[in-house]
């Protein structure tokens, strides 16, 4: 549970709050995309083993990734390896080698259960992964939906929750449709459980690289439900989802005036702000809209 997104209670998480707006999936079997992934405005990489990658080139994927998690050349973003999941025969040797890398954190698909996390963990430290490097966990299945607060408080080990809205889809035999009806229902259990345990968590995939109208519509909504973030499949996709879940000007004004209405007021009854009451629920609002703001004015993804 560590690693907290902003607002998670108290000044220290707050401190600790690390962007990943955007969150970019790069094929690890593709050389010139790893190149390019170090030049991109995107607050953290997850470099594919899975999906992305086809069977016969699972190998070399591997031994990329792993070089790009040594390597050091891809400054503030957060790095991280997207493994095969349990059961596959690439899993346990992604695992190991990913731990050896040391990358920011190992992304584990179909994470269904409190007990697959504790296993993940256990052989993560079997495999002398260091301190820093944590466990993602993707939650793409009903089962996971009705078990995402089990999973999320399993390990201090689980800093991140990524949505599968994909495999969520196929598995409840449901559409793709605007406004995303079908899947609300899973997204706001996992969003639920995400908060109730101070768990980061990462919107789902938006597929259509050509329709911008619609992405940047989807990310709009994944703000407003309260994600973190959003995983992405395009680096097209890199700069509209960092704006959108950046805090406006008008945002980071409002938010420094209600903190000096509120500084001014101390010990008063009521205080007031642009005609309207302010009570310590919108301080703290106020507070993470400007954590937000300093972490993302300061990294290169807002450049």
């Amino acid at each position: 549970m560590g690693d907290l997104g902003p607002g998670a209670g108290d000044e220290g998480a707050q401190a600790a709050y690390r962007p990943r707006r955007s969150v970019l999936y790069m094929p690890a079997s593709n050389e010139r995309a790893l190149e390019k992934a170090k030049t991109l405005p995107v607050d953290a990489l997850i470099l594919d083993l899975e999906d992305a990658v086809a069977p016969d080139a699972k190998v070399q994927a591997r031994e990329n990734a792993c070089a790009a998690a040594r390597s050091g050349e891809y400054g503030p973003r957060e790095v991280t390896i997207r493994i095969n999941g349990s059961g596959t025969q690439w899993h346990d040797e992604d695992l190991a080698a990913a731990c050896a890398a040391g990358p920011d954190a190992v992304v584990v698909p179909k994470v269904e259960s409190a007990q697959e996390v504790r296993e993940l963990v256990a052989a993560m430290e079997a495999a002398g992964a260091p301190a820093r490097t944590s466990l993602w966990a993707m939650v793409e299945t009903p089962a996971a939906m009705l078990h995402c607060e089990e999973i999320a408080v399993a390990s201090e080990r689980l800093t991140v929750l990524v949505m599968g809205t994909n495999d969520l889809a196929k598995e409840l035999q449901a559409e793709h449709v605007p406004g995303r009806q079908p899947l609300l229902t899973g997204l706001g259990l996992c969003l639920l459980a995400a908060r109730a345990t101070g768990t980061v968590i990462l919107d789902g995939v938006y597929n259509d690289v050509r329709d911008a109208e619609g992405f940047a519509a989807e990310c709009l909504q994944a703000r407003q439900l309260g994600f973190d973030g959003k995983t992405l499949v395009h680096p097209g996709q890199v700069e509209p989802c960092n704006a959108v879940f950046a805090p406006s000007p008008e945002a980071v004004e409002e938010a420094k005036g209600i903190l000096r209405a509120w500084e001014d007021g101390a010990g008063a009854g009521v205080v007031t702000y642009g005609g309207r009451m302010i009570e310590s629920l919108h301080v703290d609002t106020a507070r993470r809209v400007l954590t937000v703001h300093e972490a993302v004015s300061g990294s290169t993804s807002t450049s």
